[in-house]
């Protein structure tokens, strides 16, 4: 708390060159939260409360580019994350992320969305450390969500915010163990601008003819690696192939519909151990393939978007994991007919695999 105290008292004397120093403002936050208690495995832990902070540069938006205006204006940034787990087994995490700040309620309400990687410090270890059984890896893909009051310029360019916020570790399966942890914690910190004044202006939405789009066909392919729930039985590529139609609804908005196959070379050694099993009543021979259909949703934020589908595997002989998975991902657009993408596939809170993806839009 101490060295937290102290950054807010430099805040003050930081500064930028004076032109276009009225685009950048700096944040720092503390917090102190709480581990939920999502499965049985990390339950253990869940009696400690971690605590740490977030150090934050942010670029402001004024409307220059048309995606701007239509999401209020938002900051886009990077953060830094320090979380002590209070706890031994656990350790510590540094973080690195990118983020988008949404606001709302005359700009006083901030929702902030990151997605970044991950170091955890003492991940689990046969020998060392047998108790961790939420971080397999070092290095993890992360995600936080903070929703706070903010009040930017309360004195020579200091502002307060509060709220709260809630961090995602887990390495989806690219080794296990991997139960992953969910804090959700309380945060306050300062935010301060480089200019104490607002000195630019923001320019209006000026989208005033109705978008419109035929329906576009896309091919996507995704990989990766990741292991079975049984510790030690080695990592697998997979390959995922998609193809689906979609239809814009508006300039934000797309809807798809589509069909994919699933070549998850890990589900074939699990068809072994199964089969073996005492009482299984599964074949060796049995397709670990699967195939699903899937509906989902694209946002689109400039060249960025964020995709959220639901499937359900149509053709899927091993029954390994529930019929029904979503997808989480993040696109990047290179140009209109190409994009590139990593994306994670769960099935409810149990995450499968991260996907790195190539597709064009036709």
């Amino acid at each position: 708390m101490n060295k937290f105290l102290f950054l807010i008292c430099l805040l003050p004397v930081l500064s930028f060159s004076q032109e276009n120093n009225s685009r950048y403002t700096f944040d720092i936050n503390n917090f102190y939260g709480k581990i939920l208690n999502h499965t049985e495995e990390i339950s253990q832990f869940t009696d400690h409360s971690p605590e740490g902070f977030l150090i934050s540069i942010n670029r402001k938006t004024y409307g220059e580019k048309a995606w701007q205006s239509r999401y209020n204006y938002p900051d886009y940034g990077l953060s830094f994350e320090y979380q002590n787990m209070k706890n031994e087994e656990l350790g510590y995490f540094y973080g690195l992320y990118g983020h988008y700040n949404f606001y709302f309620f005359k700009r006083n309400l901030m929702l902030r969305i990151a997605q970044g990687v991950a170091y955890n410090t003492n991940p689990y270890d046969v020998n060392t450390n047998p108790e961790n059984l939420a971080y397999g890896t070092h290095w993890m893909p992360a995600t936080y969500f903070m929703l706070n009051y903010k009040k930017e310029r309360i004195w020579n360019g200091l502002g307060l915010q509060a709220g709260v916020t809630f961090f995602h570790h887990s390495n989806a399966n690219l080794r296990s163990p991997n139960k992953g942890t969910n804090t959700v914690a309380l945060n306050i910190g300062a935010v301060y601008n480089f200019d104490s004044k607002e000195s630019l202006n923001y320019i209006p939405n000026k989208d005033s003819i109705k978008f419109t789009e035929p329906i576009r066909y896309n091919l996507a392919f995704r990989t990766g690696f990741n292991e079975s729930d049984l510790v030690g039985s080695g990592q697998y590529p997979f390959y995922v192939f998609s193809a689906y139609a979609d239809k814009r609804l508006n300039r934000k908005s797309a809807i798809h519909i589509g069909a994919e196959f699933f070549m998850m070379k890990y589900l074939k050694g699990s068809v072994w151990q199964l089969s073996h099993a005492p009482g299984s009543t599964i074949s060796p021979d049995t397709d670990y393939r699967k195939a699903g259909v899937f509906i989902g949703h694209e946002l689109f934020v400039n060249r960025l978007s964020l995709e959220t589908q639901f499937g359900y595997y149509a053709y899927a002989p091993l029954d390994y994991l529930p019929p029904i998975y979503q997808r989480l991902g993040l696109k990047y657009y290179l140009m209109d007919e190409i994009f590139m993408g990593v994306a994670l596939k769960t099935h409810a809170a149990k995450a499968e695999a991260l996907e790195f993806g190539i597709g064009v839009r036709l």
